[in-house]
Parts: structure tokens; C-alpha cells; sequence
């Protein structure tokens, strides 16, 4: 349901959009934006990625925030790598090279959220 002031939804009920070749088994679902939502300063993004799946490497000129919600997996902050699983935060500043491994047997879902301006990257 979405109101003028504000919107609450189902994850499972926003489309999950595949990444393609660059991103095997990796799916986002943008649940809170501005081009359908009107949010107008953050959005906030579904990230799952199938076991032996990664998201594309790649480096933006913004910072985004990242909350793991299930499963396990890695992400590499410049040339390091660090394990995460469930509950942990990460901070990808900007114009950083990134990448995020599931390194489990089961899906590896993140919570991650991005500046409006920036929606369409």
C-alpha cells in the first residue's frame, strides 16, 4: 500500500529485477524510491543473491549503506575482502571498487540504501 504520506509493503510484493551476466544469481527490488514512491532524498534497495552468486565489481562516485538480513557471504572494500552474515552493516564509501559473494548454501540477502540522485545506476 502506498498513501501520499508514506508506503508499506511486502518485500516478496515488489518485482525483483535480474542484474544479468555481469551479476549471476543476483536480483534487486527497489522498495522505497522516487520515481514510484516520491521518497525524495534516499532510496532503499533488496539485494539477493543465489548461493555462488556475486554482484557486479564495480566502483560509483556515492557512498551506500548495507544491512545483511540473511545468509551469509563476503564483500571486497578496495582490495580487502571481509565475511559477513546476518546483522552485520557495511559502508562502501564513494568511488570505492566493491563487490558482494554469497559464500553459503542459501540465499544471501542485504538491505541496501543509496542517495535519490543515483537511482538510475
Amino acid at each position: 500500500m502506498t498513501e501520499a504520506n508514506g508506503k508499506v509493503v511486502h518485500y516478496s510484493d515488489v518485482p525483483a529485477q535480474v542484474f544479468g551476466d555481469e551479476a549471476p544469481g543476483t536480483t534487486i527490488r527497489w522498495l522505497i524510491d522516487n520515481k514510484h514512491d516520491g521518497a525524495p532524498v534516499y532510496a532503499l534497495r533488496l539485494i539477493e543473491v543465489a548461493p555462488g552468486g556475486h554482484t557486479p565489481r564495480h566502483s560509483h562516485p556515492y557512498e551506500h549503506e548495507n544491512f545483511v538480513i540473511e545468509g551469509q557471504g563476503r564483500v571486497l572494500l578496495g582490495d580487502e575482502w571481509y565475511d559477513l552474515k546476518s546483522g552485520d552493516a557495511v559502508l562502501v564509501p564513494g568511488d570505492m571498487q566493491h563487490t558482494y559473494e554469497n559464500t553459503g548454501d542459501v540465499p544471501f540477502m542485504f538491505l541496501c540504501g543509496i542517495p535519490v540522485a543515483n537511482e538510475n545506476r
